[in-house]
């Protein structure tokens, strides 16, 4: 008897966890966090397009619905990437209150 051949190792990546100020992130045996302070494009996106993740390479994550990439080195080193969006992120209320 012969064993079939073996399919593509497949790399997994998986919104666990949402939060009004971001959401965890699975890939591998890490748990990253994500803040929407950080990354803004996520603010407001619907549970369902923020839990569509995929991630085609070991340093490539993809949201399709939202159209958004990101390097995984960039979670593990944002130092190494100072460049921020310029997305304007609507403060809430309260915040805009105190100044």
């Amino acid at each position: 008897m012969k064993s079939s051949a073996r399919g593509k190792p497949t790399l997994v990546a998986k919104v666990d966890g949402i939060s009004s100020r971001g959401f965890w992130l699975r890939m591998d045996e890490a748990r990253r966090f994500l803040a929407f302070a950080r990354h803004p494009w996520f603010r407001g996106a619907r549970r369902a397009d923020l839990m569509n993740v995929a991630r085609p390479s070991a340093d490539h994550l993809y949201w399709p619905a939202l159209d958004v990439d990101l390097s995984v080195e960039s979670l593990d080193h944002p130092e190494r990437f100072p460049l921020k969006s310029r997305v304007a992120v609507a403060r809430p209320r309260a915040a805009r209150a105190r100044g």
